[in-house]
């Protein structure tokens, strides 16, 4: 959002004169043609600033009113002859230059629909004017280009009552030159809690953090503000660090005068840490031995004990499984367990993530009986294999270049169909397709051989010419075959590469902490910089150095004093969102939430297909049974509901924890829940058939479902509840049913 005060109007005979003589001292040294404006350099410059070839404007794939830029001005080509041919070369007027369209609708003097984009008096109307009144020419081979853009601050905290800061930008030429752009520079921020002047001015409109992104022509810095309250009684109370993830936490929340939240209790530890590593809520007796053990260590014991579990690889191939496009459409049911089978097998025995991904990217053979090369069958074509493959272990999204060079991040069109040029040799076998819909071309059924070939080839679609396979990022060399499937997986997982390594680790801290330390997750680009960047670096050398070792991350993760915060803020540090003064709560998963039903109630799941008691966490792939063929379920609907995802693309934001109404109903009135609490043989039969008193009976709940006590108060009230129903049993479902839709049962905190 810009806030610009526009200067005063002087009339027509004198406003040229006033602007020439604002202006000549400034651009007396454009780098452009002799003379007069670069097209590329300046009127580029101008069109951006206005915000004339910005997605939602002209630069739209459809462009808009008939008339269409290339998005950002990537093509300067192809812009200066739209703006000069098209159009009966109306939009630019070189003999009467002020009669231009391009001048006429963005002063609106004629109608605009995009309303005034700069005024007759402006810099950006001299630029636009000058160059139309020298002949609109294009530029010479001669005409320097920019290199790199210097912003001032990169990064600043500022204290209340200080809420204005000033940004500049120099830009840098092919020819040595350089000139200040802060006026023609664009400011984009990353969150709506500033106001950013037509000349960089920022001014906070509310405390928090943002970056603002500061782009000339195709050059962009980040800049990452914080605007923090005075706080004039704060005091740094120092707190003890576990290791050097708190050193770097709470270093940061010292200079954003903001103190952590005091430690979570051992119940909440205790809640937490199953959650997080198994998918289920800890036992009754789990978390009472638990809470009275009074050893030292006991919370460091417990991490190491759950991640040799079996519980611990069914809930951690969920996650690989959503990312891998584990489904039963394209891979099959045989194909599903096989590859669920293999994940799982690769985190059971601490198989090391690099060595994991180098056999799903090295995978051939067959779907069967080598089930890593499944991740090409699920991935059938080199452009889902090249975005897949970029996404999942480099943190990259490439899917803007795909019709562009990509807005916010280096890569270009070109980037893009070349990176998918090195996934256009690896074909498939059908042996056989027992497919049960023959109108649908996407089912398979049965099994498929993944293998190299020497044919293949992406063409790129502005030339209609084969692509140069090459690795992203990495210019041609000679003599290296970069369609080479092994090469790939070695490049992609080695130490030296400056993406996979950070990808990773930031996903593992996503899991255990809510969001990542980039987030989204895996979207690293210079314009989405990490809210802790020398913590980044450091878990990466630390996890290369223990060579991708993922039970070593997360045993670091867990045994911060960061990780083991309390989830109540402090009236300090409650609007914190990424800085982790406290633990956000978060809405447990589909497959956490149901288990822990289950385990409440006593009762076990059946999903269709599978054999009763199997956990939600268990499950190997979306849909065993399709729903055509068999009605889902309770449990299978539930999992829907809750946002377990289809599995059709590879990113963690497939999954929601959103909630919704039709969430809510589920749990309150939904016949589910009630079937689980009403069934003859659950755990509540169990209770009263032992003939424990209600008080017992009562506690026993409140630890099975909430893993603590109830309160005296609660203890009370429940008690004279089932005292006042007309039966016992009726009484404590109630009880029950209230603890399931407690926000202390469907959150992890």
């Amino acid at each position: 959002m810009f806030r610009r005060v526009m200067p005063f109007r002087p009339c027509r005979s004198s406003r040229w004169s006033v602007a020439g003589l604002l202006l000549a001292g400034v651009f007396a040294t454009l780098p452009g043609v002799a003379g007069g404006y670069s097209f590329r350099n300046d009127v580029q410059a101008v069109m951006s600033k206005a915000g004339c070839n910005m997605g939602a404007c002209h630069g739209n794939a459809n462009g808009k009113a008939g008339f269409k830029l290339s998005l950002r001005g990537e093509d300067a080509d192809y812009d200066h002859a739209i703006l000069t041919r098209e159009l009966f070369g109306r939009r630019v007027n070189v003999t009467e230059p002020d009669q231009s369209l391009i001048l006429l609708k963005a002063t609106t003097q004629l109608a605009h629909e995009g309303g005034r984009r700069f005024a007759t008096n402006s810099v950006e109307y001299e630029i636009l004017r000058s160059w139309i009144a020298d002949g609109a020419r294009r530029d010479p081979d001669t005409v320097p280009t920019l290199t790199r853009i210097e912003v001032t601050p990169t990064q600043k905290i500022l204290i209340a009552p200080a809420v204005d800061v000033k940004i500049t930008a120099r830009a840098f030429f092919s020819d040595g030159t350089s000139r200040d752009v802060t006026g023609l520079a664009v400011y984009d921020p990353a969150q709506p809690i500033v106001t950013i002047s037509h000349d960089g001015l920022v001014h906070a409109d509310r405390t928090g953090e943002t970056t603002v992104i500061v782009r000339f022509l195709n050059q962009q810095v980040p800049v990452r503000l914080a605007f923090i309250p005075a706080r004039p009684g704060f005091a740094w109370q120092k707190v003890l660090a576990n290791n050097f993830i708190d050193d770097q936490i709470f270093a940061k929340l010292q200079t954003l005068r903001m103190n952590p939240s005091g430690l979570c209790t051992d119940n909440e530890f205790m809640r937490r840490t199953f959650l997080d590593l198994l998918g289920q809520l800890p036992t009754a007796d789990e978390a009472r031995s638990f809470v009275a053990d009074t050893r030292k260590g006991k919370r460091a014991r417990l991490v190491d004990q759950l991640l040799e579990r079996s519980e611990f690889a069914d809930f951690w191939a969920v996650k690989w499984s959503d990312l891998l496009k584990n489904e039963e459409k394209v891979l099959d049911r045989k194909g599903v367990q096989a590859f669920h089978q293999w994940i799982r097998h690769s985190i059971a025995s601490n198989k090391p993530v690099d060595q994991f991904v180098r056999e799903l990217v090295g995978g051939r053979g067959s779907s069967y009986l080598n089930p890593a090369a499944n991740y090409y069958r699920a991935n059938r074509d080199p452009v889902a294999r090249s975005v897949s493959t970029a996404q999942l272990f480099l943190g990259t999204r490439l899917q803007c270049a795909q019709c562009h060079n990509h807005p916010f991040d280096r890569w270009t069109q070109n980037d893009y169909y070349d990176w998918a040029g090195v996934f256009a040799r690896v074909d498939y076998k059908i042996l056989e397709n027992r497919r049960r819909d023959d109108n649908d071309k996407h089912e398979f059924v049965g099994e498929q051989v993944i293998y190299p070939t020497d044919k293949g080839e992406v063409k790129h679609p502005k030339t209609g010419k084969p692509v140069e396979p090459r690795f992203l990022g990495v210019s041609n060399k000679g003599g290296t075959d970069f369609t080479d499937l092994q090469a790939l997986a070695e490049w992609i997982t080695s130490p030296q590469n400056p993406f996979f390594a950070k990808a990773q680790v930031n996903r593992i801290w996503y899991h255990l902490m809510g969001h990542g330390i980039v987030d989204p997750i895996d979207d690293f680009r210079a314009t989405n910089p990490p809210s802790h960047p020398e913590l980044l670096d450091l878990l990466t050398k630390e996890f290369v150095a223990q060579k991708f070792d993922l039970r070593h991350m997360i045993r670091l993760v867990m045994n911060s004093r960061t990780y083991q915060l309390s989830s109540t803020p402090t009236d300090e540090n409650r609007d914190d969102e990424i800085n982790y003064a406290f633990v956000a709560p978060r809405r447990l998963s589909a497959e956490q939430l149901l288990d822990s039903v289950h385990e409440v109630t006593g009762v076990p799941t059946k999903f269709n297909g599978y054999p009763t008691g199997l956990r939600a966490s268990q499950i190997p792939g979306v849909e065993a049974v399709r729903s055509r063929d068999r009605r889902p379920g309770g449990d299978d609907q539930f999992l829907i509901q809750f946002g377990k995802p289809p599995r059709l693309l590879p990113t963690e934001c497939e999954r929601t924890s959103e909630t919704s109404m039709s969430q809510a109903f589920q749990l309150i009135s939904g016949p589910r829940i009630n079937d689980l609490l009403t069934e003859s043989h659950n755990r509540l039969t169990t209770w009263l058939d032992s003939g424990r008193p209600t008080p017992e009976i009562i506690t026993e709940m409140y630890w099975t479902a909430l893993t603590r006590p109830p309160t005296d108060r609660e203890q009370r009230e429940t008690l004279l509840h089932v005292e006042k129903a007309k039966d016992r049993r009726a009484g404590l479902e109630d009880v029950c049913w209230a603890l399931l839709n407690a926000k202390e049962f469907v959150l992890r905190k």
